[in-house]
């Protein structure tokens, strides 16, 4: 897709653009807590079905609901007639998804999240009866119940009218579930530490390297690639954790991505990273606008001469071009350089990416550009 044709969906204006734009100076030092994380220690997702009783008149009466229902009660000891119809409307199916962070043991709680998967208005009110949620590995990990926490509402009046806040159909446990079963883990059982950096990038590895072998000794860590250093570590656990407290405080600069410019075509948002330059070029900016106008004219008959009042339409066509200055890019130059000229213009955010499109195609921009 053509940028031009995106950006007839992007409306901000110039001044809001330059908000947008990343002129950060010298990068600064970061924790490497902050810009990686170790392999092996990480959250795990968990997923659910159950049902959600109590609820006033908002359930639903899907099929699997009343299916569900009905094999829930017989696991209770209560047996339903098949010819009997359950038409509860406080019941409502939902799906349950929760995270189990790394190292939960049996007995701790996490937050859970119920989400109505049939036809119920709301889940203000209920009660999640005892589900299990399961891991990626069929597993269960941990038991959910307890009674659901709704931040919004919908009434429905007689006539069909409602309003609705929020979304009443989704809400929270919090301390919801109770972990029942340890994620397996490598973290105890090995000699090395392994880093896994957010973004990979072969200067930022090597700097890490440098940090930690400056700290604890020549060797200590070596890059297997540009997002993962591994480090030796003791066996013992407790000696680990204290290590790994200083390893993770350790300050690293991140060295400065490659020059880019990001487009999104969704929110019409420019990002132009600091790095951005030209090679000599030389771009002019104009405009033509095109105004139609139409009037109406009433051509009214004089009197006696039995003629029709008739309506004529007239149309008035005015062309406005506007000259706009022509300016030269040197070379090398900078992203503060770039916006001086395009704004010199007056080029809207729509204009200053068709620049940017045709200097990229003329091999003049020094980036890339990125459409997302």
């Amino acid at each position: 897709m053509r940028m031009s044709a995106i950006m007839n969906k992007i409306n901000i204006t110039l001044p809001g653009l330059l908000l947008c734009l990343a002129m950060t100076g010298t990068t600064q030092a970061e924790r490497l807590k902050d810009i990686s994380s170790v392999a092996g220690i990480r959250d795990n997702p968990l997923i659910g079905y159950g049902l959600v009783v109590g609820l006033d008149g908002t359930g639903d009466k899907t099929a699997f609901t009343i299916q569900s229902l009905r094999s829930m009660l017989g696991k209770l000891g209560v047996t339903v007639p098949s010819n009997v119809d359950l038409k509860s409307k406080n019941v409502a199916a939902v799906s349950l998804h929760a995270t189990l962070p790394p190292f939960s043991k049996p007995g701790q709680t996490i937050d859970v999240t119920v989400s109505s998967i049939g036809e119920a208005k709301s889940l203000r009110g209920g009660t999640l009866l005892m589900s299990p949620l399961k891991g990626a590995d069929g597993n269960v990990y941990a038991i959910a119940q307890g009674n659901v926490i709704v931040g919004g509402f919908g009434v429905t009046g007689t006539d069909g009218s409602s309003i609705t806040v929020n979304v009443p159909s989704v809400g929270r446990i919090p301390g919801g579930a109770s972990v029942e079963r340890i994620v397996p883990t490598t973290f105890t059982d090995s000699n090395f530490i392994e880093f896994r950096l957010n973004q990979g990038d072969f200067t930022t590895a090597h700097r890490v390297l440098q940090a930690i072998n400056n700290k604890f000794g020549a060797d200590t860590a070596y890059a297997l690639d540009s997002t993962s250093i591994r480090v030796r570590a003791p066996i013992d656990v407790s000696q680990k954790v204290a290590y790994l407290s200083e390893l993770e405080n350790l300050e690293v600069s991140p060295a400065d991505s490659a020059a880019k410019i990001i487009v999104n075509s969704r929110t019409g948002t420019i990002i132009i990273g600091k790095h951005v330059t030209v090679a000599p070029a030389a771009v002019t900016h104009g405009s033509l606008t095109v105004t139609i106008t139409e009037r109406a004219q009433v051509s009214q008959p004089n009197a006696l001469s039995e003629g029709e009042t008739v309506v004529v339409p007239q149309s008035q066509l005015e062309v406005q071009q506007e000259n706009k200055r022509m300016f030269k890019f040197a070379p090398g130059i900078s992203l503060d350089e770039i916006v001086k000229a395009i704004n010199q213009v007056g080029a809207a955010p729509g204009d200053l990416v068709a620049i940017l499109e045709a200097l990229k195609e003329a091999g003049a921009l020094r980036a890339n550009l990125i459409v997302i």
